[in-house]
């Protein structure tokens, strides 16, 4: 089945846009406002080269929010759970972001670029808006913007070969989080070791989206030796690497999840002596001990992707909840992601889905997935 996707102005096109048409995209979804590649006509494809090669992806809707000035290192302590103390100028954070009442509302990379000077590389919300907020009611000297920058991903076992092509071998040495600001033929970028995957790789935070076309073509030529194609953030790898997704594994409005059922909880520094959002409903579920824990689930035959939350039921009770649910071409079998019901542990039977094609069961297994 086919739909007509219409592209308004309310949908805004990223720097990549012109060159994912000429590479032949099929397939857009929203993400920030924004439109990203969702595939290129091949998704077999695309996996197996991000599994085995090297995939570039247009992830400029992974929009930033920048957080400047003398109160910016303040205003960005305090609307996270994690202690940023020892972060270095050159160094990402995982930051969990939670509200007033400890519920998960972003989980993006912060990126220290000066001691004045953050980027928030943000999942899907308004995140700026909450930045916005806090930073005006506290009266704090922080400016929240968002900048003109435009993230190009190079992931996959070959990618390390193929941006050391385009930058040189120093950039093997960048630990992981790590990035450094640099340029490629007079093209500004900030150069990270990061992405959306396990299977390793790199992010082109390009920071003059006049340049999109053409930073996307000289990361096309210089990869051509390694057979990179173009690709989108595969769903099947990231659930088979038991990787978060915001909005997709917990949502506020949807699927409502604190850091400790998303087995973030080690991030949460309970014992900080200063005030952070979220802190006190932190303490009081941390108290209160994990009441839903997230896991892996086989799942039997192989049941199409319903799109949505499923609930899990117990004798008829519901247990827990399926957030996504794929076919993994490396296992051999249908896999899914979710919360369950703390106390039920993987040698649980009788759990199953009611699915538009019927009734699947289904066995919870540690993550990420092994054979």
């Amino acid at each position: 089945m086919t739909f007509d996707f219409a592209i308004g102005a309310n949908l805004r096109k990223s720097p990549y846009f012109d060159a994912t048409l000429r590479a032949g995209v099929k397939s857009f979804s929203v993400y920030n406002h924004m439109l990203i590649p969702a595939h290129f006509g091949d998704p077999d494809a695309e996996y197996q080269r991000l599994m085995t090669g090297v995939a570039m992806w247009d992830v400029a809707a992974q929009r930033q929010v920048e957080i400047s000035g003398p109160d910016a290192a303040r205003l960005v302590q305090y609307i996270t759970p994690r202690n940023l103390d020892g972060t270095r100028v050159g160094q990402g954070r995982y930051v969990p972001i939670c509200d007033h009442d400890g519920w998960l509302i972003n989980d993006p990379v912060l990126l220290k670029l000066a001691d004045d000077r953050f980027w928030l590389s943000v999942a899907d919300s308004d995140l700026h808006l909450w930045c916005q907020a806090i930073a005006r009611e506290k009266g704090w000297k922080a400016r929240v913007s968002e900048p003109d920058v435009a993230p190009l991903a190079i992931q996959g076992p070959l990618a390390a070969d193929v941006t050391a092509a385009l930058f040189g071998d120093w950039v093997r040495e960048l630990q992981y989080f790590g990035f450094r600001e640099t340029n490629l033929d007079g093209i500004p970028l900030v150069l990270a070791r990061s992405g959306w995957s396990k299977q390793g790789g790199y992010e082109l935070y390009l920071t003059d989206g006049r340049h999109g076309s053409a930073l996307w073509d000289k990361v096309a030529a210089a990869g051509a030796a390694f057979g990179i194609g173009p690709g989108a953030p595969n769903d099947i790898e990231r659930v088979e690497s038991g990787l978060i997704s915001y909005g997709s594994d917990m949502r506020w409005q949807v699927i409502p999840a604190d850091p400790f059922e998303m087995g973030i909880g080690a991030l949460v520094d309970l014992d900080r002596a200063d005030d952070y959002v979220g802190r006190e409903a932190l303490r009081e579920k941390s108290a209160r001990g994990l009441q839903r824990r997230r896991t892996g689930f086989w799942v039997e035959g192989r049941p199409t992707s319903p799109g949505h939350p499923v609930p899990v039921h117990l004798d008829g009770v519901a247990v827990g909840v399926v957030s996504e649910l794929v076919f993994s071409p490396r296992l051999g079998r249908s896999i899914a992601l979710g919360l369950l019901r703390a106390d039920l542990g993987d040698e649980t039977a009788g759990l199953c889905l009611d699915l538009p094609e019927g009734r699947v069961g289904l066995r919870p297994t540690p993550l990420p997935f092994k054979p």
